[in-house]
């Protein structure tokens, strides 16, 4: 089994406001499926008003991000499945539940991670 991460832009939400309650009823609905399939390790949407904060290599302690970020992660689903294309199907089913285009990345393999994950 392989870890994937299946995430969007916050700027790739474009539907109506009115819409969110409908969006949220489906992105529920594939998260319990993918619990239901064993596939579902984490998921959670980041707010766009929520304080970020930056810490730097030496310990340095600043606000972020910084203005000329255009990109920031709006959500994020993390699987745990056999292959790159299970992950596409899952992402698939996310990217029509939320509206949005999805990205599909692997997690680099640890074994002491996926002993750790396997106790």
């Amino acid at each position: 089994m392989a870890l994937y991460l299946i995430s969007f832009d916050r700027g790739w939400m474009t539907f109506p406001e009115e819409d969110l309650p409908a969006v949220a009823d489906a992105a529920r609905a594939v998260c319990r499926e993918a619990i239901d399939a064993g596939a579902l390790v984490f998921t959670g949407g980041i707010g766009d008003d929520d304080p970020t904060t930056l810490v730097g290599v030496d310990g340095s302690v600043t606000d972020g991000p910084y203005p000329e970020t255009k990109e920031m992660v709006g959500g994020v689903m993390v699987v745990d499945v056999p292959s790159r294309d299970e992950a596409v199907e899952w992402a698939k089913k996310v990217a029509v539940a939320c509206r949005c285009a999805q990205e599909v990345r692997e997690f680099l393999p640890d074994p002491m991670v996926t002993e750790f994950l396997n106790r």
